[in-house]
């Protein structure tokens, strides 16, 4: 049985019946390169069998740590999870997906090399429902990350730069957690560093959260990010440009691929009514 001391990243696993995934999952951790690792398993009131499979495998390695808390969604079990760990850095990892063995390792060295680079993350690829490279846009502050998120749910970031933040907010109970963080976490000038390799894999099932996200909730969702961000928004995006990029990604964003996720951009009337609105 491995214990490491001072972990140098925290790799974050909340979970809600998915415990015939976690394993899958968990063993994608335990493979990895990196060796001064942490992983907290967080029970988010699971009624499966969550617990007895994060039990296991915390009794192969001590790595592994579980916690249990009451159900809160997502965004809450990420939280406690960072709240209860040690490391430098923290990887988010949901249940049901898996890394590659080479992500934390390469994600840390380049976190490590420049103190400027706020958030790393890496290609993907979906498998299951559907299988093949995650085509998420080039990554812009202004020209995209305030119209659609440019950045997977599983990118890797310091924790002390997430302690200036209030975290993952619990009010996107619908959805764009991640998207919500990332506003959060980003100012104008950091640096998002993309590794050219895929090292995350997006599993996509029949029947999940994301799968749900129909036209109106993602109406609902864009209206509470901007909620959540309108200083930003307002700062930042100007509403003729924000029109005429909503009106280009429309245009390209018709395959499968960029409707994974509950990324695909809510209605143009969605945007004008929050302009009007402010106005």
């Amino acid at each position: 049985m491995k214990k490491m001391a001072n972990p140098i990243i925290s790799i974050i696993v909340p979970c809600y019946n998915q415990a015939q995934y976690l394993p899958e999952t968990l063993q994608s951790v335990l493979k990895q390169s990196l060796q001064n690792w942490e992983c907290i398993i967080v029970n988010d009131g699971s009624p499966d069998n969550t617990e007895e499979v994060a039990l296991e495998w915390c009794g192969k390695d001590a790595r592994f740590k579980y916690q249990k808390k009451e159900n809160g969604g997502i965004a809450s079990a990420r939280n406690y999870g960072i709240e209860h760990s040690t490391g430098k850095y923290i990887l988010p990892l949901d249940s049901d997906d898996l890394i590659s063995e080479d992500y934390a390792k390469e994600a840390v060295e380049v976190l490590d090399t420049d103190p400027s680079v706020k958030i790393v993350f890496a290609r993907a690829e979906l498998f299951g429902e559907l299988n093949g490279e995650w085509d998420l846009l080039p990554y812009s502050y202004t020209n995209e990350l305030f119209i659609r998120n440019c950045i997977h749910c599983s990118a890797v970031f310091r924790r002390s730069d997430y302690d200036k933040t209030t975290g993952y907010n619990s009010n996107m109970k619908k959805g764009w957690e991640d998207y919500d963080f990332y506003l959060s976490l980003l100012e104008p000038d950091d640096k998002v560093f993309k590794i050219d390799k895929v090292h995350f894999y997006y599993r996509i099932k029949e029947v999940s959260r994301n799968a749900g996200v129909t036209e109106s909730i993602e109406a609902e969702l864009r209206l509470q990010l901007f909620r959540n961000h309108q200083e930003a928004y307002l700062k930042y995006m100007d509403p003729i440009e924000m029109y005429r990029q909503l009106r280009r990604l429309e245009l390209i964003e018709q395959s499968t691929q960029y409707k994974v996720g509950g990324m695909v951009l809510a209605p143009l009337r969605c945007l004008l009514k929050i302009f009007k609105r402010k106005g």
